[in-house]
């Protein structure tokens, strides 16, 4: 959807899509990462998300915090730091998006491989979240280029879809 001058942008419509389309495309994610994994169990035993937070000085008590669910154990710490993500850059991206509408080019493939390439490749390896890109395997690279381009996918649909139901004429 391009602007016209008449119309102007509902900034509380944009925030509520960003956030809904967020939540969504953090268990597509979550789903993604189901079927291809982009770590090795050991590389996952202590996943990037507790790795950060640990580095900025959160107790491990924290950090690898579990509840059950179905017997089995589910880090919330990690799954706080995927949604808090998720839904940070959705409402980014929505908000963006009603601004300058280019940012949806690919349907959001392509801001998701520069989100990518961003933390992935760039930052988190600075960082020593993860390790240097030549140093993590190729299938991490596959699972983590797909899985961003199919969450930022998410987040346009679901992002774009709200946003206009929300702001249809009635």
């Amino acid at each position: 959807m391009k602007l016209t001058k008449s119309q102007k942008v509902d900034l509380k419509a944009a925030l509520i899509a960003g956030t809904a389309a967020g939540i969504f495309s953090g268990f597509v994610k979550l789903g993604w990462e189901n079927v291809l994994p982009p770590r090795t169990p050991e590389r996952d035993a202590v996943n990037p998300p507790q790795t950060l937070l640990e580095q900025f000085g959160i107790p491990q008590k924290i950090t690898r915090g579990t509840y059950t669910y179905s017997h089995q154990q589910m880090p919330w710490a990690s799954f706080l730091m995927h949604f808090g993500f998720s839904t940070s850059f959705a409402i980014i991206y929505e908000v963006l998006a009603q601004y300058k509408p280019f940012i949806r080019k690919g349907s959001g493939a392509i801001f998701g491989l520069a989100i990518w390439v961003a933390f992935h490749i760039g930052i988190m390896p600075m960082m020593k979240t993860v390790p240097s890109p030549k140093d993590q395997p190729t299938e991490e690279h596959i699972s983590e280029a797909l899985g961003h381009i199919a969450w930022m996918w998410t987040n346009d649909i679901v992002g774009r879809e709200l946003y206009r139901r929300l702001t249809e004429q009635k």
